[in-house]
């Protein structure tokens, strides 16, 4: 479970914290005020704006809300980071949040009334439908660990060596926005998860950022992961999945219908909008959308 804790960053990472209705979340947090405590700088009391995003955003969002506290010193934010499935689960669950960002649309559109019943299946209206938007767009990679030990080369070298059972793939859960394109990449190949996970040449993690460290580790050949993950933890990228593969990596972000602080929601989504947090989310590979 975490802790209440100021924003920090250690090894490029945000540091855990959780407080503001978040002490059932299990995810990693971190909050930003600018270093100004609990009060603004004429002294009033902060509006804290609760925000829940997808595990492969930790660096990239966590240096835009810097700049968004900096220059609106009346709001305090606090991240809550964590695989998208699970983000899901925390707010339906009541957890207090006035922003989220999922890494696909599916969980997204599990929340969003306005979405297929087929998709959105228990009827759920916890999404500002009005406030939602396309943020951000990342690419499927395949990484391994320094030096390439296994020699992998290609997703079609992936998919052949998978078969032949002579190397060990870390992938997201099924539950997880990137353990699914995974599965969609698998199927491309007419691969069979099942029978590779019985035969012990996948291995799981709970979000991104785990698949990313058993790769880094080296406990894996190789991983499936985004882009900006491998960015952020200087993985070697041998090949990109296609559209074709996996389909499109699109991040979506809208406030919660049930947001403590609508208003400051609002203003922190219209701030992702623009140039500075764009810079942000470039920087570390993502394409933004949003001014697209």
């Amino acid at each position: 479970m975490a802790h209440l804790s100021r924003r920090q960053f250690m090894g490029g990472t945000a540091a855990a914290a959780a407080a503001l209705g978040l002490a059932a979340c299990g995810g990693n947090s971190a909050s930003t005020d600018g270093g100004n405590g609990s009060a603004s700088k004429d002294g009033a009391k902060k509006s804290a704006i609760v925000v829940f995003a997808a595990a492969s955003m930790t660096e990239s969002l966590t240096r835009a809300g810097d700049q968004f506290a900096a220059a609106n010193d009346q709001y305090e934010l606090s991240f809550n980071y964590d695989s998208s499935g699970t983000l899901k689960t925390q707010i339906q669950e009541g957890a207090d949040c006035d922003v989220f960002i999922s890494a696909g649309q599916k969980q997204m559109n599990q929340m969003d009334i306005t979405a297929a019943s087929d998709v959105n299946t228990e009827g759920l209206d916890l999404i500002d439908h009005d406030t939602r938007f396309d943020i951000l767009e990342n690419k499927v990679t395949l990484v391994v660990p320094e030096g390439n030990p296994k020699n992998i080369q290609s997703f079609d070298d992936l998919a052949s060596r998978l078969q032949a059972g002579d190397i060990l793939m870390a992938m997201g859960n099924s539950d997880v926005p990137v353990g699914q394109y995974t599965q969609k990449i698998l199927a491309y190949y007419n691969l069979d998860e099942e029978a590779l996970a019985s035969a012990g040449t996948i291995t799981y993690a709970t979000n991104v950022k785990e698949v990313t460290s058993q790769v880094s580790a080296g406990s894996a050949d190789c991983g499936v992961i985004y882009q900006t993950d491998a960015y952020s933890a200087g993985l070697a990228v041998v090949d990109s999945a296609t559209k074709d593969m996996c389909g499109r990596v699109v991040y979506p972000a809208a406030a919660t219908k049930a947001a403590p602080n609508p208003e400051g929601a609002r203003a922190f989504l219209d701030f992702l909008k623009g140039d500075e947090a764009t810079a942000d989310f470039s920087e570390v590979g993502f394409t933004p959308l949003a001014n697209a």
